[in-house]
């Protein structure tokens, strides 16, 4: 088992989760901090993956831990809408992103 791998795939399932929660309480700060870390750790994961592979076993936890963090970022995305939305009047009219 590449414990490299599924050890980032794991802390940015956690990373997620954590921004859900900050995100279901409206701590938005919180949420812009912890995409952050995500996205620090999906560049180590991609410069990990350059040089390691995940072996045929490991591909259904891959799989697993993915849809728990595609889950948690659309429900993410569905919560920070209405507080986009809301920003961008805020700003003159633009809507910023959320990456």
């Amino acid at each position: 088992m590449n414990a490299q791998l599924i050890s980032y795939y794991e802390a940015i399932e956690k990373a997620s989760g954590e921004m859900l929660d900050a995100a279901r309480t409206g701590d938005w700060d919180e949420v812009c901090k912890l995409e952050g870390a995500c996205a620090l750790l999906i560049a180590q994961l991609k410069h990990a993956s350059g040089t390691q592979q995940l072996a045929g076993d490991e591909l259904p936890l891959k799989t697993q831990l993915m849809q728990r963090i595609l889950l948690n970022d659309a429900e993410i995305r569905q919560l920070a809408e209405p507080w986009l939305d809301e920003l961008g009047r805020q700003m003159g009219g633009s809507k910023p992103t959320l990456h």
